[in-house]
């Protein structure tokens, strides 16, 4: 293809990954990698459509590629977080979420992929503080306040799991996104 470049490429491998057409769009991001190897965007925009693809082994090996020329990326931690827990390697998920929080405490989503972990291995005592963290950052963030509530039920906190059931409630009647 002449005038072939990384941009169009990658342009054209998010149009075909959106439908669903994941084989031609990894084609895609591999070709554009040819072009410009070290940028981040394209290894991270190959990672996810790996993991959308349901190929989670290679969604990371390519995250891991874009953390290293890219290592204060949000996005990226976050995406490589979410695999390595979606793998089952929850210190890799723990060690990804410290990272990215120490860039920016204020993520409510790392926060409560540190809580989702700490409860998996039965601690509601840090998953609890993980979720109330995740929370206090952004009251609207349905899926840490579900997770809270039931870290409260599992620490036997009544009044919590009323708050946040009344929440959720309120986040169902206003059309918040779960």
């Amino acid at each position: 293809m002449l005038n072939e470049t990384a941009e169009k490429l990658n342009n054209q491998a998010i149009m075909l990954a959106s439908n669903g057409d994941y084989p031609e769009a990894i084609a895609c991001f591999v070709r554009a990698l040819t072009i410009e190897n070290g940028n981040s965007l394209l290894w991270f925009n190959l990672g996810v459509t790996y993991r959308d693809a349901g190929n989670l082994d290679s969604a990371k090996e390519a995250l891991i590629k874009a953390h290293k020329i890219n290592s204060t990326d949000e996005e990226i931690i976050e995406a490589l977080s979410l695999v390595c827990y979606s793998l089952g390697e929850f210190d890799s998920t723990l060690n990804y979420c410290v990272e990215g929080l120490n860039y920016n405490p204020g993520n409510p989503h790392l926060w409560n992929t540190t809580g989702v972990v700490y409860f998996n291995r039965n601690n509601y005592t840090d998953a609890c503080s993980a979720f109330e963290h995740a929370v206090s950052l952004n009251p609207y963030y349905y899926d840490a306040v579900f997770n809270l509530h039931d870290t409260y039920k599992e620490l036997g906190n009544k009044q919590g799991e009323e708050e946040c059931i009344i929440r959720m409630k309120e986040m169902e009647k206003h059309g918040e996104p779960k």
